[in-house]
């Protein structure tokens, strides 16, 4: 193999492969496109996946503003429902108010009718008439006692300002010191709460 200038000279094909390469790297790169990328680079391009860009601002917006909507609109709904459950209690406590009145009025028409039997017997005797008035007293108690209407205690009992109402305090030896002389008007409870406190004079021993 002859030489030249020191190096081996080159062969047809190899010369052939310098000409291609140095047409290739002459040839201009489009504007818009950029070259290929070398695979003995080291760089690996990954693709894009919805998760991956961070959220921007606006987007942060919407879920805020859909958050306020979802909160608006459950607000709207508590609201809607407690104004149905108040309607609809007093409604029930209506309901129940005239029922109760209802079976009240219901027990008390017998007296009346006892009254209507007694006046119109005005020309009987003193003791027909007077049987007659006990007789419906009896009634009206029996119709107290039904609707858990009780009677409270006074007479000689201890003054109690949470059932009794002192009209006058009177000197007396009768009954023990600060206790109910004498009931005035009777007192009543229904189920333990005071309908009507009871009238009465208290004593107070001499000194």
């Amino acid at each position: 193999m002859s030489k030249s200038n020191g190096r081996a000279e080159a062969g047809p094909g190899v010369q052939l492969k310098d000409e291609q390469l140095k047409e290739e790297q002459q040839k201009p790169i489009p504007e818009n496109e950029l070259p290929a990328a070398d695979p003995a680079d080291g760089f690996e391009e990954k693709s894009a996946t919805a998760g991956d860009p961070p959220a921007t601002a606006e987007s942060e917006l919407e879920k805020l503003r859909a958050e306020r909507d979802n909160l608006f609109d459950r607000l709207a709904r508590l609201q809607a429902e407690f104004d149905n459950y108040r309607k609809r209690a007093a409604k029930e406590n209506a309901d129940f108010r005239d029922y109760a009145i209802a079976d009240a009025a219901r027990s008390l028409l017998p007296v009346i009718d006892s009254f209507s039997l007694a006046l119109k017997n005005s020309s009987a005797k003193p003791e027909d008439l007077r049987k007659g008035v006990e007789l419906i007293h009896k009634q009206l108690q029996d119709v107290l006692q039904k609707l858990n209407v009780q009677r409270i205690s006074s007479q000689g009992e201890p003054f109690d300002p949470n059932v009794h109402e002192a009209i006058e305090v009177v000197e007396s030896n009768e009954v023990p010191d600060h206790h109910v002389l004498e009931e005035l008007q009777p007192g009543y409870r229904i189920k333990g709460r005071l309908l009507r406190p009871a009238m009465v004079r208290v004593a107070k021993h001499r000194a």
